[in-house]
């Protein structure tokens, strides 16, 4: 089977999508197999500097949810839909632009590659571009929130808003992380009922 680390070197070099030409690099997944796989849109500004996955303002927010509900972020495995930064000026700064749909089919050849390396319990979609990179173009996380789904590969798969969706939010913030926070506690409810059953089958 395919590592993840070689998966990352192979990457470091794609054009699959023009997306590259503009992005400092590639932004390629991390963390550790099994368990709880995260899957957002795309890295942002800070991200495409440092190389590494929810590591700007929403990936803080997502890291503090984790904690408060008892998962380490460390123990999960973070990734995007799309591996590079879309963005388009503004003054001196580099505002996010949402990958089109040819972007996220052609980034989808490393989603699935991942997804074989991880090989996770739980996939959990951050926001519209993750949940329609599985489900297809007419995902809608109002539709998909809130119940347990399968994704082809035989693996369970929930979907939340993004962490930058909260950050956006305005006067409805307070509401918007609550929301995700309860989405995560449910994604740790999951994992912890798939223990569960496995130490059960282990013992009988």
């Amino acid at each position: 089977m395919t590592t993840i680390a070689a998966l990352r070197r192979e990457a470091a070099t794609c054009t699959r999508c023009p997306l590259y030409a503009r992005a400092t690099q590639t932004v390629f997944g991390e963390g550790r197999r099994r368990g709880l796989m995260l899957v957002g849109e795309q890295p942002g500004d800070v991200e495409d500097r440092a190389g590494h996955p929810f590591v700007g303002p929403a990936g803080t927010l997502l890291r503090e949810l984790l904690d408060e509900v008892g998962i380490a972020a460390e123990q999960a495995y973070l990734t995007n839909a799309v591996k590079h930064f879309k963005w388009r000026p503004s003054g001196t700064r580099r505002i996010h632009d949402k990958p089109n749909r040819s972007e996220v089919e052609a980034c989808g050849h490393w989603l699935d590659l991942e997804l074989e390396a991880v090989r996770p319990n739980l996939v959990v979609c951050l926001g519209a571009t993750a949940a329609q990179a599985f489900f297809g173009r007419t995902a809608r996380v109002g539709a998909l929130r809130g119940s347990l789904h399968e994704l082809p590969q035989g693996i369970s798969a929930l979907v939340t808003i993004h962490p930058s969706a909260v950050l956006r939010a305005g006067d409805a913030r307070k509401e918007r992380r609550a929301e995700l926070r309860s989405d995560l506690a449910r994604a740790r409810a999951v994992l912890d009922a798939e223990k569960r059953q496995m130490l059960k089958a282990t013992k009988s």
